[in-house]
């Protein structure tokens, strides 16, 4: 039995990348080799998803509709929330942990 290899396409949302400039933007004012690394690793996780994305967890939030979102965690504190619809992987958000992000919900 063969293994069939899906591809997904990765689309960033307009908001994902603006709310990752707006990090590193701030990032690069303490660090500007933390800003750099930020990006490398937001796109290295934006591509692994080109291949599995149904392999992290569902975002688990009463506030969101139920099994839309998925998220996939950044180094120890930042995440991407993805949806999959299709061939398809939408990147919606790009968010810090250690802000106040209630406002998505």
């Amino acid at each position: 039995m063969e293994i069939e290899n899906k591809r997904y396409i990765i689309i960033i949302s307009e908001r994902a990348s603006e709310m990752l400039i707006s990090h590193t933007r701030f990032l690069a004012q303490v660090s500007e080799q933390a800003a750099q690394n930020l990006i490398e690793e937001f796109k290295a996780s934006a591509k692994s998803l080109e291949d599995l994305p149904e392999r992290n967890p569902r975002l688990d939030v009463p506030a969101m509709p139920i099994n839309k979102y998925r998220k996939l965690l950044l180094g120890k504190q930042c995440l991407l929330i993805y949806q999959i619809k299709g061939a398809a992987v939408y990147v919606d958000y790009f968010v810090d942990c250690r802000q106040d992000y209630k406002w998505l919900l």
